[in-house]
């Protein structure tokens, strides 16, 4: 459940950041004015559409951040050190082997175009052989 008073002061935050109006961020987001204000005001909780609406325009804004505080803002972005190649991929040890197994059958088919592992935190890491 979203604290409202919460969700409230991190919206004015995120307001600050971007030194925007309310009428300036309806805009940036594609709502109206009304339901900025309402926001602030307490009057009414954050639909789905209108969150969503915030992670899309302002990419530094974490999910959970803007729903709960947990999280920094703006989020910082992980570097990855290097792309690995396949090649690499399939020199490091693996504690699956299901998975080495699968990337040498696919490389044996075909040329792989990239690799996509997804994490249960919501993360991924791509992948370009």
């Amino acid at each position: 459940m979203v604290n409202i008073e919460g969700f409230s002061k991190r919206l004015v935050i995120i307001m600050n950041y971007y030194d925007l109006s309310a009428a300036s961020l309806a805009e940036k987001i594609n709502v109206q004015r009304s339901s900025i204000s309402h926001l602030l005001s307490g009057r009414n909780k954050p639909s789905l559409d209108f969150v969503l609406k915030i992670l899309k325009a302002f990419p530094e804004v974490e999910l959970y951040w803007l729903l709960n505080g947990s999280g920094e803002f703006p989020k910082k972005e992980k570097q990855l050190e290097q792309t690995p190649t396949l090649f690499s991929i399939k020199e490091q040890n693996s504690t699956n082997e299901n998975t080495s197994k699968i990337i040498e059958k696919s490389a044996q088919e075909g040329e792989i175009e990239r690799i996509v592992i997804f994490y249960k935190d919501g993360t991924f890491k791509n992948y370009n052989p």
